[in-house]
């Protein structure tokens, strides 16, 4: 790092990847007042049963007031809490809004407001990265991709009032340079009670696999990366004293965090010494190994969210699914329940092999395997996918308020689009009716994955086919 004399006069002019934390923080301790910044979780419009009820917290926003807490004055909503954001945006420099396509509409309507009343405006997240033109349109600047990779830039251009249209990283930043998230800005909120006990953390960024309907490679890159053991443990301990208790619950964000087979398994060895409960999402790759399902029981793992995704291979070979072998499911699944591991099972309809037995085929999967939270959506292509690309044709519309998963894209070639969402709305009654939930969950622990049934018993007894469309 370079070294600054106190009475070193930092130029506006040197250009920003030129400079360093050092000599960026004492470019901001030159400013007459710290800038203000309005950082905004924008809630969603969807009729679905999104952004209701409890909430996650959102990590990444957290990780980016922390970034820009260090040199300027934040202010953090998080509108599914039922906080909005002030009509009067007088009080701030900056307003840094996240989005993804399910919510890009209000972000935009929020971006809009902001630019109306002069003020600096930044779009970040998912749905900015994708399709950076047309955010352009609702803001000053669109951060491409992850904001650390090109932080220092920004914050100089921020602090010295020359932003540019666009922020993308010429590279990303390795994740050991990646500092500890700071949950007060979260917290701090009165209706804080709203989020999920369960805490976030992260391990690894990116996912070489490139499946065609994710987002993931574009935004945080095919390489993989992950964080030093050590700082994920030590993450974990602090959330131990600050919560002065040991058993606490843990959810990973991390796209593929088993990826790197040794990696994960030598983080799950020092998990299990911790005493901590974990959830993640992952692969299938190794799940098939006992070894695997056995040292992520020891280890705290209570919950593993499982991308199924179809019974048919056709399918699974057409969105470049390699991971997911039909022939593993079952070994899959007996492995994790063997180790008191539960199954948040998802699967996808509407693609375009699917056929009425698909249905069936996935009805008698999940009941046979006693699959415990088994999650149901629709086929959606997301802007900026190859899969978009593919389907743009025959999309039946571009309203990002329905881009949710649960609502009717397009037409599949093997069946009529009534069809498809008279099955799918009839699967979805069939396993969360009494009944069947009895049938999935008899024995098993009681604890909030049986509640999560009983709030799907009552949420899908009110489904037609009317809400999807």
């Amino acid at each position: 790092m370079q070294t600054i004399q106190s009475d070193t006069v930092v130029s506006p002019l040197q250009p920003a990847s030129d400079i360093s934390e050092e000599v960026l923080h004492q470019l901001a301790a030159q400013q007459k007042s710290r800038k203000k910044w309005l950082l905004v979780q924008p809630i969603s419009n969807t009729s679905m049963m999104v952004d209701s009820g409890s909430v996650s917290m959102p990590l990444n926003l957290i990780m980016v007031a922390t970034l820009v807490g260090k040199l300027f004055d934040v202010t953090f909503i998080d509108e599914r809490l039922g906080n909005s954001v002030p009509e009067d945006l007088s009080g701030f420099d900056v307003v840094a809004i996240t989005s993804r396509t399910l919510n890009a509409t209000k972000a935009y309507r929020i971006g809009d407001a902001a630019l109306r009343q002069g003020k600096t405006v930044i779009l970040g997240g998912v749905h900015p990265t994708m399709l950076h033109d047309e955010a352009a349109a609702h803001c000053t600047s669109v951060v491409y991709g992850e904001i650390e990779s090109i932080w220092t830039e920004l914050a100089t251009d921020v602090l010295t009032g020359k932003m540019k249209p666009i922020y993308r990283a010429r590279e990303l930043k390795p994740m050991g340079s990646m500092i500890h998230p700071d949950f007060s800005y979260a917290l701090s909120s009165p209706s804080a009670k709203k989020y999920s006990s369960l805490i976030p953390i992260l391990a690894t960024k990116g996912c070489p696999v490139g499946c065609n309907f994710c987002t993931t490679p574009t935004i945080y890159g095919k390489n993989y990366r992950y964080r030093e053991l050590d700082l994920v443990l030590d993450e974990m301990r602090y959330h131990q004293q600050r919560l002065n208790k040991e058993k606490i619950n843990f959810s990973f964000m991390d796209d593929n965090i088993s990826f790197r087979p040794q990696y994960f398994m030598t983080l799950l060895e020092e998990m299990a010494k911790l005493g901590v409960h974990w959830n993640a999402n992952i692969s299938m790759n190794f799940l098939d190994k006992p070894e695997v399902a056995e040292l992520a029981g020891r280890s705290g793992c209570d919950l593993l969210s499982i991308g199924f995704e179809s019974l048919n291979p056709e399918t699974l070979k057409s969105v470049h699914k390699g991971s997911n072998r039909l022939g593993n499911y079952e070994t899959v699944v007996s492995n994790l329940h063997k180790n008191g591991i539960a199954i948040q099972g998802y699967f996808m309809f509407g693609f375009d092999n699917d056929t009425e037995e698909s249905f069936q085929l996935t009805y008698d999967f999940i009941m046979k395997n006693r699959i415990e939270f088994p999650v149901f959506s629709l086929v959606t292509p997301f802007p900026g996918t190859p899969y978009f690309d593919e389907m743009k044709p025959r999309i039946r519309h571009f309203d990002w308020d329905k881009y949710d998963t649960y609502h009717y894209m397009f037409e599949p070639n093997k069946m009529s689009g009534e069809k498809l969402l008279s099955n799918f709305v009839k699967l979805q009654k069939e396993v969360y009716k009494g009944r069947s939930i009895m049938q999935r969950m008899k024995g098993k622990p009681l604890n909030w994955v049986w509640f999560v049934n009983y709030m799907m018993h009552r949420f899908t007894k009110k489904l037609s086919t009317e809400y999807y469309y």
